[in-house]
């Protein structure tokens, strides 16, 4: 559902909003014997404001612990980014190496290194190859144009089976501004920020600590409430730079132009986080699963969560199997307080269950609705008023074969002289 005010679909992904400059070369970060983008630059021609949310696993990639601290520094005005390798668990060495891709780019573009964020995705435990990096920062700075958002949008990925990216153009408060993302995810996705890296952009003039708060506020209602397996990674970020070129006047923290911009933040980061479930690997059913009339928020969390991540519930999607009991199963070992015998479960708004039992509906009926591609579960706890909305996806037992050996990739660094 767009926002409640007209708004429209551009051309551009990250690339979009004015003032912003972005490239994408091949690299061969992976595999030096594939051609395929792998290492993408962001850069804005103004100073921005900044702000991102980073993964909660305890073990984080050394460019997620040096973005962070760049962002507690000051702000962003540029961002690289590569795949093929996530440069987590590397030691001190993975941090000179963040460093000498935000030396490189810093000193190319006349910047200061807290100004430029470094993101990797990909293989974890691996030496970035940077005899393979360092050479190339002069030709990706060299590259930088308006309008290569795309080429950014396929750099960064890995898993996915195609790039995710969105653009819109609004009027606030009578200036038309630009807000433009990008999303890389297809697997270890869960929330607590779900391997995932997504970059916005816009030429609106949004004040940091309003900036910040927006963000918190919009990936706590997207990214957040997204799994695919229940993995958090170690290299999760969403960054955000605002650098005011459409001319807008700076937006007051909780005027109406705030509020309006949010709304649009927050709209556009869910239709990327739904894209990330589209895109799982493997995955076969994307489900929205909407907890309702819950005692408090937390429960109605609980309840979502226990049901999207439960590996009983997931492989009954990917069966189109409309078992409601698995789902029942999962609202009890929740920890939410619930009663079974007020408990409701509904599939496309058709009762499966009424009151903790079987429904009167024609199991058939279920069935063709849980073998649907996409389809809703609403589960009404009938004790209060809160909810909670989360948006999951099946497993299939291609996943499993998947995701059963990553080892193949370090052959490549034993060649490279890395391990």
């Amino acid at each position: 559902m767009e926002p409640d005010f007209p708004i429209t679909r551009i051309k551009g992904g990250v690339g979009a909003p004015q003032g912003f400059l972005t490239s994408a070369i091949s690299c061969g970060i992976k595999n030096p014997a594939v051609e395929r983008l792998d290492l993408a630059l962001i850069h804005s021609e103004l100073p921005c404001t900044s702000a991102g949310t980073f993964t909660t696993n305890r073990v984080k990639a050394a460019p997620v612990k040096m973005t962070q601290a760049h962002i507690r520094k000051g702000d962003l005005r540029t961002i690289i980014a590569n795949s093929g390798n996530a440069n987590a668990c590397t030691g001190m060495q993975g941090i000179h190496d963040s460093r000498a891709m935000a030396d490189g780019v810093a000193e190319l573009l006349g910047l200061k290194r807290t100004e430029v964020g470094v993101c990797s995705t990909g293989v974890i435990g691996l030496p970035m190859p940077m005899m393979r990096i360092s050479p190339r920062l002069g030709e990706l700075v060299g590259a930088l144009e308006p309008g290569r958002g795309p080429d950014v949008a396929r750099a960064i990925m890995t898993s996915d089976t195609r790039p995710k990216e969105l653009a819109i153009s609004f009027d606030l408060g009578g200036t038309r501004v630009r807000l433009g993302g990008c999303v890389k995810g297809a697997g270890m996705i869960c929330p607590s920020m779900s391997t995932m890296l997504c970059f916005i952009t816009t030429d609106a003039a949004i004040p940091r600590e309003s900036l910040r708060l927006a963000v918190l506020e919009a990936v706590e209602e997207s990214f957040n409430r997204i799994t695919i397996d229940g993995d958090t990674s170690t290299n999760d970020t969403v960054l955000v730079l605002a650098n005011g070129a459409s001319g807008i006047k700076p937006v007051r923290r909780n005027g109406p132009r705030c509020r309006q911009f949010r709304k649009a933040l927050r709209w556009l980061m869910l239709e990327l986080a739904k894209a990330v479930v589209r895109d799982g690997e493997r995955v076969t059913k994307f489900v929205h699963v909407k907890v309702r009339g819950a005692r408090t928020y937390l429960d109605a969390k609980k309840v979502a969560e226990a049901v999207c991540k439960s590996a009983l519930v997931k492989a009954s999607w990917n069966g189109g199997d409309p078992n409601w009991g698995r789902v029942l199963h999962a609202v009890g070992y929740s920890r939410a307080a619930i009663r079974e015998e007020l408990i409701d479960i509904l599939y496309n708004g058709t009762p499966a269950c009424v009151g903790g039992l079987q429904a009167e509906t024609p199991m058939d009926k279920l069935r063709d609705i849980a073998a649907l591609p996409e389809f809703e579960i609403e589960i009404r706890l009938n004790q209060g008023s809160a909810e909670y909305d989360m948006y999951s996806s099946d497993f299939s037992p291609e996943y499993i074969d998947f995701n059963r050996s990553e080892y193949a990739y370090w052959k490549q660094a034993r060649k490279d002289g890395l391990v």
